[in-house]
């Protein structure tokens, strides 16, 4: 897959978490709520500033973030359901 966001948008994949059983019954997938972890695939350069220098963004490719459950666009790409969002959408880095 080749894919690059640009300036400081994230490429990132959710992180499904284990299936939620709430008194024994089994929740059905239309009303599970979305993952709110998920993995950083790609970044982008980074946001132009008004000087014209670039800054460079806090998280990296393989870095596990917090997101929230209705951040970001959902793309899917080569068959794959993955997350396009902003720096700034992202809540926190994990670990």
């Amino acid at each position: 897959m080749k894919f690059r966001p640009l300036h400081d948008r994230v490429l990132a994949q959710r992180i499904e978490e284990g299936e939620e059983k709430i008194g024994g019954i089994v929740i059905p997938d239309t009303a599970k709520e979305k993952p709110q972890k998920a993995k950083v695939v790609a970044v982008g350069d980074g946001k132009i500033l008004k000087d014209g220098k670039r800054a460079t963004l806090d998280v990296k490719a393989g870095d596990e973030v917090l997101v929230g459950k209705w951040s970001g666009t959902e793309v899917k790409i080569d068959g794959e359901e993955y997350l396009v969002l902003r720096e700034d959408e992202i809540l926190a880095v994990l670990g």
